[in-house]
């Protein structure tokens, strides 16, 4: 990325709950986007370090900041929470390991760490729940954003199994999803429906979250890919890998 007097290290990209902005992490600070129209909304330059992680709470003065880059401005061992209209940072999480992402909801926050998942309560940081999981590595880890249903997905302690939390419901659901390890894993924003892939990258399938059923089975193809990202369409009429 460039701009202002040095040409900045892109260390992170992802877009916010209903995809209408999106946040970049750099090895000087952050910066926000919104999509359409295309316009940067603003950035926050820190000359001493890097941010590897920005998790944006909808278009709210709120994100969860982990450090990142060669010269990290927090540990990457904590989450950070900035309030924007401080410019400061009004709580944090910390971990004996890396924090590997984070996910937000406007009453939760969920941090993931290679073998285990902890979700806490917003407005006062006491933890709710945790889960271990098998190696996660990448971070898979996907939240309902809505308030009318709140549902986690996350790998379970199998290869290519999914454990699905239905929060609401107070409900565990496993599906065993594939043969080999997750690559991909994405719920729609009602949490109705999840989609996945492996690291063999040749079959996405889609499942009802809180039956734990299959409903779809797309080929993508016969030779390996390495998935990447998998989004629904804001109607579930549509599916993009």
């Amino acid at each position: 990325m460039s701009g202002g007097r040095k040409r900045e290290e892109l260390l992170f990209l992802n877009y916010n709950q209903d995809n209408g902005c999106f946040a970049c992490g750099t090895d000087g600070g952050f910066r926000i986007y919104n999509c359409d129209p295309f316009k940067e909304t603003f950035r926050r330059r820190f000359d001493n370090g890097g941010i590897g992680i920005v998790e944006m709470l909808f278009r709210c003065n709120i994100l969860a900041l982990v450090g990142g880059g060669r010269s990290p401005r927090y540990s990457p061992n904590k989450v950070m929470i900035w309030d924007d209209h401080q410019s400061r940072c009004i709580g944090e999480l910390s971990f004996r390991v890396e924090v590997r992402a984070v996910r937000l909801r406007r009453d939760k926050i969920v941090v993931v760490l290679e073998h285990k998942i902890y979700v806490y309560n917003f407005a006062d940081l006491k933890i709710l729940h945790q889960t271990d999981t098998i190696a996660n590595p990448k971070g898979l880890c996907a939240l309902s954003p809505t308030q009318d249903n709140t549902v986690m997905a996350c790998p379970g302690l199998n290869k290519g199994q999914v454990r699905v939390e239905l929060y609401d419901l107070g409900q565990t659901k496993f599906i065993s999803a594939h043969d080999s390890d997750l690559a991909c894993l994405q719920l729609t924003l009602d949490g109705a429906l999840l989609a996945t892939a492996s690291e063999k990258g040749t079959l996405i399938r889609v499942y009802d979250a809180a039956k734990a059923t299959l409903l779809h089975e797309f080929r993508r193809g016969a030779d390996r890919a390495q998935i990447y990202s998998i989004a629904f369409a804001p109607q579930c009429d549509f599916l993009a890998v």
